[in-house]
C-alpha cells in the first residue's frame, strides 16, 4: 500500500472578502475529488482572503498509478488562472516506511 499527499500553497487573484475566496477554492477542491478520487480540502490559511492551502491525500495499491495522480493533480492546480501557485509539498509513503 502506497500513501500520497499534496499540499498547495495559494495566492489568490482579485480576492476581497473570505465569501470570494470560497468561490475560487471550493471549485478547486471539488474538481480535485470529482476528477482524481482523492480526499482533499482547504487546510490552512482559513483566515486569510488572499491564501489558501489546499490539501489532497490518495491511497493506492501501485506506486506508479499514484505518481501518476498526484502529477495529474499538480498540473491541474497550476493550470488555474485564478490562482498562483506559490509552492508544492509532496510526500509519499510505501510499503517500507
Amino acid at each position: 500500500m502506497y500513501v500520497g499527499t499534496l499540499s498547495f500553497d495559494l495566492l489568490l487573484g482579485d480576492v476581497r472578502s473570505l465569501k470570494e475566496k470560497r468561490s475560487v477554492v471550493r471549485p478547486i477542491v471539488s474538481e480535485l475529488q470529482r476528477r482524481y478520487a482523492v480526499s482533499a480540502a482547504e487546510v490552512d490559511h482559513m483566515d486569510l482572503h488572499r491564501r489558501a492551502v489546499v490539501g489532497l491525500a490518495l491511497v493506492s495499491g501501485d506506486a506508479g498509478h499514484l505518481s501518476d495522480v498526484l502529477d495529474r493533480c499538480e498540473r491541474l492546480v497550476a493550470g488555474r488562472p485564478d490562482v498562483e501557485l506559490l509552492s508544492v509539498r509532496r510526500r509519499f509513503h510505501g510499503e517500507d516506511d
